[in-house]
């Protein structure tokens, strides 16, 4: 029985609102930890996860499963997905869409072979703070950043730390463990990261105005069940003729069922030919959906489900 299953049902039997001073998403927190100890009683829960610890991947993971899962890093996506597919691990967690850069074609790619289903999406804002040993902005020499959190906080590090030196870092894990290591040195990267290195914070949520998140999908060989606020995901391709893509699509309309997005890549080794990557509203169990589905099968070439799953989270 799968605890991401098991944890909603639970989390839905307890229909968790604010009635006082504490918000309902600090309730959640502190029952999903406790839900996440309980089962790991039982037997670990292991989650593959883009590493290494620290990055805002492995945060997007402690903050769907708890601390109580067992947490294993990995160098690229394509290792998390075959930690999964090779029952190493019981779920895996991977970006696939980031506020400013778009959506991560790379993996997509994958999920044209893969046999694993998304069993969730996670939503993470990228608040990023400015770190060091000391806390103390005026011992910093050089700021340890990679190249797209450094985009993110460009404006500020120009009026608060214009002419000190920005050291490339491989990821913003990384670059909390290079300033953990030099009391001269700091760090742009989540407060969570920070943490596990006992960095102290110098400047709370210094990125641009608006703050950005990353997408992140929960991947695993689980079914899951509607929750009433769902989300599909399916794939598609289609044959190379004038229309079929608008024809296609009026599936979703006949059924009326919201499509939220589309995106294409080319088919490998078969040029000129691509797949499409659609998230519709809904769960596959849902009337409309399902309907809407079976005439997407009768107008292309290919369809494949990647998962019904719940986007409350």
């Amino acid at each position: 029985f799968h605890a991401p299953q098991r944890e909603r049902e639970i989390y839905d039997r307890l229909s968790i609102q604010s009635t006082g001073p504490f918000p309902a998403d600090g309730i959640k927190a502190v029952f999903r930890e406790i839900i996440s100890a309980s089962l790991s009683l039982e037997e670990p829960l292991k989650v593959a996860y883009l590493g290494p610890p620290g990055t805002f991947t492995y945060i997007a993971g402690l903050r769907h499963f708890g601390f109580s899962a067992l947490h294993l890093p990995y160098k690229n996506i394509p290792d998390v997905f075959e930690e999964v597919e090779r029952g190493r691990a019981d779920y895996g967690v991977v970006p696939i869409e980031h506020s400013i850069e778009g959506v991560l074609t790379h993996t997509l790619d994958i999920f044209a072979e893969s046999k694993l289903k998304i069993c969730a999406e996670i939503l993470q804002e990228l608040s990023l703070d400015l770190m060091s040993r000391t806390g103390e902005i005026g011992q910093v020499k050089k700021v340890y950043s990679n190249p797209e959190t450094l985009a993110m906080c460009r404006d500020w590090l120009q009026a608060n730390l214009a002419g000190v030196p920005i050291v490339d870092a491989e990821s913003s894990a990384r670059a909390v463990e290079a300033a953990a290591a030099d009391p001269t040195g700091a760090a742009i990267a989540g407060y969570e990261a920070g943490k596990l290195y006992d960095l102290k914070t110098i400047e709370k949520r210094i990125e641009s105005s608006p703050i950005p998140f990353t997408r992140f999908l929960v991947i695993g060989s689980t079914e899951m069940a509607p929750t009433g606020n769902d989300k599909t995901s399916i794939m598609m391709t289609l044959t190379d003729d004038v229309g079929t893509l608008h024809e296609s699509l009026q599936a979703f309309v006949e059924h009326r069922v919201n499509l939220t997005r589309i995106e294409s890549r080319p088919l490998k080794g078969r040029a000129g030919e691509y797949f499409f990557f659609v998230d519709i509203e809904g769960h596959y169990s849902d009337e409309p959906v399902k309907k809407a589905i079976m005439s997407l099968e009768q107008r292309c070439l290919f369809v494949k489900m990647l998962g019904s799953y719940s986007r409350r989270f």
